[in-house]
């Protein structure tokens, strides 16, 4: 894809390739030699390196479905090339690449002319830069609801701790009174016997 091509494109709601992980909608918003930039629905700005892609789609009947608002002007990084861009996301948390095997999510320390580093939770990545197809800054949001998934699972499993020790103390007081009443019948039974003698 070229500079020229995209251009023709601008501000109108394409798709990045046909299918598969890196398929995305979204809104045309800038074109470079090297790379363009995307507004899309689920992952806000995306920078896409145009090496990478397979083809654009642009549906000039019915158009395709997209309820974004522009973002400011100054929200996203107009770059002359998409090391630029990739360099200026250091120390920010990103993903990079959509989906599929080679999809990572995680601070940004490191880049060169040939890899960037990321630390992803325990481990330390180095990605070839040729292999970067896209990248963006990561969504904090998804993180925190995984964070609320985790915190609502500790707080069943405390829930249910605290049931089993209710069940467990209920189940102890029903014994003691079990007991207590299986001695009073074998001591009243004593006591009958007792009497006859």
């Amino acid at each position: 894809m070229n500079k020229d091509l995209l251009l023709t494109l601008m501000n109108r709601v394409i798709r990045v390739d046909r299918g598969g992980p890196e398929s995305r909608i979204g809104k045309l918003m800038a074109a470079e030699d090297d790379h363009f930039v995307l507004l899309t629905e689920k992952d806000g700005i995306v920078y896409y390196k145009t090496q990478h892609i397979k083809s654009i789609t642009l549906n000039s009947r019915d158009g395709m479905e997209f309820n974004v608002e522009d973002p400011a002007a100054d929200s996203y990084l107009l770059a002359p090339d998409f090391k630029t861009v990739v360099g200026s996301l250091r120390h920010h948390w990103v993903k990079v690449n959509r989906g599929g095997p080679e999809m990572l999510e995680g601070i940004m320390d490191e880049v060169s002319e040939d890899y960037i580093t990321i630390f992803s939770k325990e481990e330390i990545i180095r990605l070839a830069m040729y292999h970067v197809r896209n990248i963006s800054l990561g969504t904090t949001s998804e993180k925190a609801a995984e964070g609320k998934k985790d915190q609502g699972k500790n707080n069943e499993n405390k829930n249910s701790e605290v049931n089993d020790s209710d069940e467990s103390s209920n189940n102890k007081t029903e014994n003691n009174n079990k007991q207590k009443n299986e001695k009073a019948v074998n001591d009243r039974g004593r006591n009958v016997r007792n009497r006859r003698r």
